[in-house]
């Protein structure tokens, strides 16, 4: 991605999204978790663009802390009704490295899923000690699209419950021709005890 710098004058004069350079990332919205059951980026509400401006959207969490020990950090994709249930194919693998330095790297059929309706995993089991959390981005291509299936994937590095390092991979599709037009994060158990999650525009023409 091309470094893009400006200047004072030019920058106040970019008026839209259509003003600004190729491979420019533009933060959309920006949201703090505080014991927070969801973390929700709904198109068209409280300034969330999910829609043609970007083909491409990046979200990114920092220091995501679960309220329960062992929790994990999943996504949800909403198509048009009220429910995060877009049906999905991913696969999901990881590496670990533990403080007692034993290491593995496996694929992770149980965090996959296979034309499924449910929430995916991004990691495995964050801890909630307080030096334990997970830090990651996802990468949803085109969620307008109203031709194609919608593209994904993410990568997290989380401290586990099991004081282990793991670094997570995710990436599927989702299977569906309407549009996505919202995306949740929650952990499988418990609330968002604390964690920022900042959501980007990328234009690529």
């Amino acid at each position: 991605m091309a470094l893009v710098k400006y200047n004072n004058n030019s920058i106040s004069a970019i008026t839209a999204a259509s003003s600004l350079t190729t491979g420019a990332m533009t933060l959309i919205k920006e949201q703090t978790a505080s014991a927070s059951g969801t973390i929700d980026f709904v198109d068209g509400t409280s300034d969330v663009v999910l829609d043609s401006t970007y083909p491409i959207y990046l979200f990114k969490y920092m220091s995501v802390h679960p309220s329960g020990d062992g929790a994990e950090l999943q996504v949800g994709f909403r198509d048009g009704s009220t429910a995060y249930d877009a049906t999905k194919t991913s696969t999901f693998f990881q590496a670990q490295h533990s403080e007692a330095d034993a290491t593995q790297f496996t694929y992770e059929d149980g965090f996959d899923l296979a034309q499924g309706t449910g929430f995916q995993y991004l990691n495995r089991n964050t801890g909630n000690d307080n030096d334990q959390a997970t830090s990651g981005e996802l990468w949803l291509f085109s969620p307008s699209n109203t031709t194609f299936v919608k593209h994904f994937f993410g990568r997290s590095n989380t401290i586990m419950s099991s004081d282990k390092q793991e670094d997570g991979y995710v990436a599927g599709y989702c299977n569906v021709t309407a549009a996505i037009d919202a995306v949740q994060f929650k952990f499988a158990s418990g609330n968002i005890d604390a964690g920022t999650f900042k959501l980007y525009g990328i234009k690529d023409s």
